[in-house]
């Protein structure tokens, strides 16, 4: 071969390195960012496009009015801890270290949505409740993959709105003005924590805006501090009562749903600021919440229908304990005023965050990717969804049935979901074949043989 034979084979082969690299940085630049909201004890009936009709959440209704609605979605168990270990590791929680709210933190090299993410190239961060380990742990966000977090670190702790210090990585942040001195109550009340931790999320979306990246926005609004409520009898910590402070209601309500709208309001701030940077056309918002509602802080459930027209609360694994909101938003991707009734579960957010990252996922894992669904095409569906709670209850939906076991040696009831959502009229013994074909999924879940 002469010089100019070689010449032209170096220029061709050049030319196809810079074709590739060009199409796989725009292939990197393309890949959508994600956003991943989750409210803290937020029911099924708490927003106004669940049936909500007296607290306002304008801000998020029209997410859905833009998005798509899942009406099946569940959390990954009925109490935050496992949920978030369910969430992270695409894991139901048959499958986890944990199945309740037992103390528990990630191990060194552990595996989740996040460390996968950040492995494929995008930016992490993280604010609001962690609950998985300490800042002096392997547990610790930073060591599992967060670029940034920022918020707690301790699952008690997040009780407090007004709590002496956050955490940024590894690194304490004083709250100016703040002053603990009973456990978890504060005396002095200045710097709401809520309100910094939106701060960090708009400002780490504005560091970013021009690369992939994945925000998971772990609010612990409107859950209760629960140690304020036994303290002061109101537990819904909350700087005022705004638009509802001339109600004729208790003091606990206007506060819960003063929580919820605040909520709602730093969602439409983080909207309006991925329009001014201009990629919300390239950024998909999930929002939903890590169970059903609570009865704490002295909030009745009752008082607004949290729990909708489903049966149970948090720490029930009747739907009204684990069915949750869910709304995915991404302009021009996802059909405007879309509804779903596809069953999905937090375990499915691993899955699809990988696929809408171009990265293949674990195959360990029981979550399926519900990009399909987002995309109005043929979607996959579960054999089955599947929690436990320790080791006296239990849950599995098999298409229109649930089956629910309440104690160790409670018996198995069943439920036909699209004729009886509220779960108020148990069939097992009319459906005996059913019944047992659940008792049996149950069965091999626990003898490790699904």
């Amino acid at each position: 071969m002469n010089f100019a034979q070689r010449f032209a084979t170096h220029v061709m082969v050049l030319s196809a390195v810079v074709v590739a690299w060009s199409f796989s940085a725009h292939a990197a630049e393309e890949r959508p960012n994600i956003i991943y909201i989750m409210a803290d004890d937020l029911g099924y009936g708490d927003l106004g496009c669940y049936g909500q009709n007296r607290i306002k959440t304008p801000h998020i209704d029209r997410l859905a009015a833009e998005g798509l609605k899942f009406t099946d979605h569940y959390a990954g168990h009925t109490v935050c801890r496992p949920s978030r270990v369910v969430l992270l590791t695409g894991r139901h929680s048959g499958h986890t270290p944990i199945s309740s709210n037992a103390q528990y933190g990630f191990k060194k090299g552990e595996r989740s949505v996040t460390t996968l993410l950040k492995k494929a190239g995008y930016a992490t961060g993280g604010i609001g409740k962690w609950a998985l380990g300490g800042a002096d742990s392997a547990g610790s966000p930073i060591k599992q993959g967060f670029d940034l977090w920022f918020g707690y670190l301790d699952q008690g702790n997040a009780h407090n709105y007004y709590p002496e210090y956050l955490w940024q990585n590894e690194k304490k942040i004083p709250l100016p003005g703040n002053v603990v001195k009973q456990k978890r109550v504060a005396e002095k009340r200045t710097t709401y924590a809520h309100d910094l931790m939106t701060d960090a999320a708009l400002e780490f979306i504005r560091d970013n805006a021009s690369r992939p990246f994945c925000l998971q926005a772990h609010y612990t609004i409107p859950h209760a501090n629960n140690e304020g409520g036994r303290a002061t009898g109101n537990g819904l910590e909350i700087p005022d009562y705004g638009q509802y402070a001339d109600k004729d209601w208790p003091d606990t309500e206007k506060g819960f749903a003063a929580m919820v709208s605040r909520l709602d309001s730093d969602i439409g701030r983080m909207i309006a600021l991925l329009k001014e940077v201009k990629i919300e056309r390239r950024t998909v918002v999930l929002f939903t919440s890590d169970n059903g509602p609570h009865q704490e802080g002295g909030h009745k459930m009752e008082y607004f229908d949290s729990n909708g027209n489903l049966r149970g609360f948090k720490r029930d694994l009747y739907d009204g304990g684990i069915r949750v909101p869910m709304i995915a938003w991404w302009p021009e991707t996802v059909r405007a005023g879309a509804v779903t009734d596809h069953p999905s579960a937090f375990w499915d957010f691993l899955p699809t965050a990988c696929e809408l990252a171009g990265v293949k996922h674990p195959q360990d894992i029981d979550g399926i990717s519900y990009l399909p669904t987002l995309l109005g095409k043929k979607q996959s569906k579960h054999d089955h969804l599947y929690w436990q709670s320790g080791t006296a209850k239990v849950a599995v939906r098999k298409d229109n049935w649930k089956a629910v076991r309440v104690g160790k040696t409670g018996p198995l009831e069943l439920y036909d979901l699209t004729a009886d959502i509220g779960e108020k009229n148990n069939v097992a013994a009319v459906h005996p074949k059913v019944t047992a074909e659940l008792a049996k999924i149950i069965a091999d879940i626990a003898a490790g043989k699904r």
